[in-house]
Parts: structure tokens; C-alpha cells; sequence
């Protein structure tokens, strides 16, 4: 099926009450309606479900983790995927997966089912940079919290308009209230049982972009976490970040939004998730965090990941080197886009991100 044309959004696999939380007094644009409606009747019908996955929960809910997770954090397009695929490896993580993201719900009961349903009405590769998918290859959580709960960032794919509103609140977590915060503690821990379950992993490895800027959440969490950012050439991330949202966001939304005005937003966003990170940094323990460069990782993968896991103390390097080599040499030649930066993206870039510029030494 071709990923443009999607009939429904990933919001089918939502709560008929997360639905209606998500969509309660926004707007909802001539276009898009039809999509609306069969996107909430979707989610009615796999309702039926939820039931049997709660009772189900209960005993997985009753285990305590054996291990803090590790998070791989930094900006979107900062190359958070191909670490996150490497270190996926190691069997000892477990990980959200692709079909997880749209399903989260239907985890404990009929998965086998929505999987191959999954498949057929998704595309074999990611449309705005060619890596693959696959319903059980890992994938970032903030599209299965979505489906979980009402307080998370990715509510901005469907109502775009409400994008700087979300941000300050479910991103930053600045102007989130108590309630909403405890709600998204316990979505997050539910998730990551399930995880661990359904991958047979010990410690969960997240990759989420959005988690950058809950720091201070995470660690209250989980105070043993361990923490892997990703820093990268500005201007491709200028770039590569404009491009990923304006042809990504084209298949989900239930709203008008300009490129221009997706523009101004990444602009915006990026420059608020950067200082919330560096103001949260100091709260993670000594020697549980680490910040690269993606150039230089992609540099010497193999080595950076080994380095990595002696800084951070994560056990499994030895008994999953051989898999972590395998994988990277079927990368090899894997052709990545390149980008030419024009004047106006120097300008855009060396006036609204100079803080990166000079701090990452770009």
C-alpha cells in the first residue's frame, strides 16, 4: 500500500477514549474527515480487545524490571535509528517494535493476526530515507504512547496546528500538570513490561527522540538509566528534519499546516529541545551518559559501539559482537541521503542554531 495514501492514521490502534481525548475541541479540516471517521470506527471495533489485554497485564504488571532501561536520545535525524538498530543486536535488550507503535493494545492477544494485517498496509522501507521496516524490527515508542495515553508529543502528526502547544507540554513536559505526568510514568512503564515480554529482552533500549526533553522524568523513573545522545551536522539535520516531517506528516494529519509553517516549527522546536537537554544533562549520575557525534559512530560503528558499552558498564558486548558485526557489514554500501545545503539553509541554520553550531564544534 502506498504509504501517502494511508485511509486511516496510526490512531486506529487507540482507545475509543484516547481517541476522543486526543481529538475533544480540535478542528478537524475538510479532507480529512472521512479519515477521521473511519480511523474512530476502526479503533471502536478493535476495542473489543482491551478487556482480555488488561486481565492479561495483570500478572505481567505484578514483575518488577531487573534492569533500568537504556535510552538513546538527541534530535530527530541525528542517526538515533541505525544506533538503536545496532545495539538491537543484543539479545539481552528488549525493544518496541514497529508493530507495537500502531497496536500497543493488541500485544497480549491477537498479534500474530494484527501483524500480518500490518504488513500488507505497510511499506517495506521508510519513504524519506529508504531504511527498512518490518513489523517486528525495533522502532521509537512515542507512536505507541500515543495510542496508549492522550499526553504525548506525537499528537502534533494528526493536529499539526497544536504543534508548539505540544511541544511545551508533552516534549518539554514545562507546562504538563501533575496528573498528566503520572499518567505518562505509568503508559511508559506498561509499555516497557510488554516489551521486554514480547522480545524476550531483560533491559529495554529505547530509542525516542521525544525523551530528550524528560530527563529529569526519566530519572525519577528510572535512577540507574543509562544514557546515549546523538549530536550531528546542524545543517543536515536542518535539512533532513524538514524533510522527514513535511512528507511524513502528509499521510497523518486531520489538519491544514503550510511547509512554511512546519518550517518555523522545526526551527522552534529544535531550538527549546537543545536547551531543555542541556539544562537536564547535569541530573544523570556520573558515568551514565555519553554523547557522540553520529558522523563519528558511522565513522567506525563497530568500535564506537564497543566503547560504549565499557563507558556506560552494559553487559552483552562479548556474547553479541558477532551479531553487531554481521549487521554492519550488511550495511555496508547502504546509500544514505546526501544533502546540498543552499544559502538560505546557512542562514536559517547559523542564525536560529548557532548554540549548536558551536557547542557540538560544527
Amino acid at each position: 500500500m502506498d504509504f501517502q495514501k494511508l485511509p486511516v492514521t496510526p490512531l486506529i490502534g487507540a482507545s475509543p477514549k484516547t481517541f476522543d481525548a486526543i481529538t475533544a475541541g480540535r478542528v478537524i479540516d475538510k479532507g480529512f474527515r472521512k479519515k477521521y471517521r473511519l480511523t474512530r470506527i476502526g479503533a471502536q471495533l478493535l476495542s473489543m480487545y482491551l478487556p482480555i489485554e488488561r486481565k492479561r497485564f495483570r500478572k505481567l504488571d505484578e514483575k518488577p524490571l531487573e534492569m533500568d532501561p537504556f535510552f538513546i536520545i538527541g534530535h530527530w535525524r541525528c542517526g538515533t535509528t541505525f544506533v538503536h538498530n545496532v545495539f538491537a543486536c543484543d539479545a539481552h535488550f528488549g525493544y518496541n517494535t514497529t508493530y507495537q507503535t500502531v497496536f500497543p493494545n493488541l500485544m497480549l492477544f491477537g498479534q500474530a493476526f494484527f501483524k500480518k494485517c500490518l504488513s500488507v498496509s505497510m511499506p517495506h522501507s521508510r519513504p524519506t530515507d529508504n531504511l527498512e521496516l518490518a513489523v517486528d524490527l525495533p522502532q521509537e515508542e512515542e507512536f505507541a504512547l500515543s495510542n496508549m495515553m492522550p499526553y504525548s508529543y506525537y499528537n502534533f502528526w494528526y493536529l499539526p496546528k497544536y504543534m508548539l502547544e505540544y511541544c511545551d507540554r508533552f516534549l518539554l513536559f514545562d507546562t504538563i500538570t501533575e496528573e498528566e505526568r503520572r499518567v505518562f510514568k505509568e503508559t511508559l512503564l506498561k509499555l516497557i513490561k510488554i516489551s521486554l515480554w514480547s522480545t524476550k529482552g531483560v533491559q529495554f533500549l529505547s530509542k525516542n527522540p521525544p525523551h530528550t526533553g524528560r530527563i529529569r522524568t526519566l530519572l525519577e523513573m528510572f535512577p540507574n538509566a543509562k544514557f546515549l545522545y546523538l549530536k550531528r551536522n546542524p545543517y543536515t539535520v536542518f535539512e533532513s528534519t524538514r524533510n522527514f516531517f513535511t512528507n511524513t506528516i502528509q499521510p497523518l494529519r486531520l489538519q491544514d499546516i503550510t511547509n512554511e509553517e512546519l518550517e518555523t516549527n522545526v526551527v522552534e522546536i529544535f531550538k527549546r529541545l537543545y536547551y531543555k537537554y542541556e539544562e537536564e544533562k547535569q541530573l544523570i549520575p556520573s558515568g551514565n551518559l555519553v554523547e557522540i557525534k553520529f558522523e563519528d559512530f558511522e565513522a567506525d560503528a563497530f568500535g564506537m559501539t564497543e566503547s560504549i558499552y565499557k563507558k556506560l558498564d552494559l553487559p552483552g558486548f562479548e556474547e553479541s559482537k558477532e551479531n553487531i558485526r554481521s549487521y554492519l557489514d550488511k550495511k555496508k554500501g547502504y546509500k544514505k541521503n546526501n544533502y546540498t545545503y543552499d544559502d538560505r539553509t546557512l542562514e536559517v541554520v547559523d542564525r536560529n542554531w548557532k548554540m549548536a553550531l558551536e557547542n557540538w564544534g560544527y
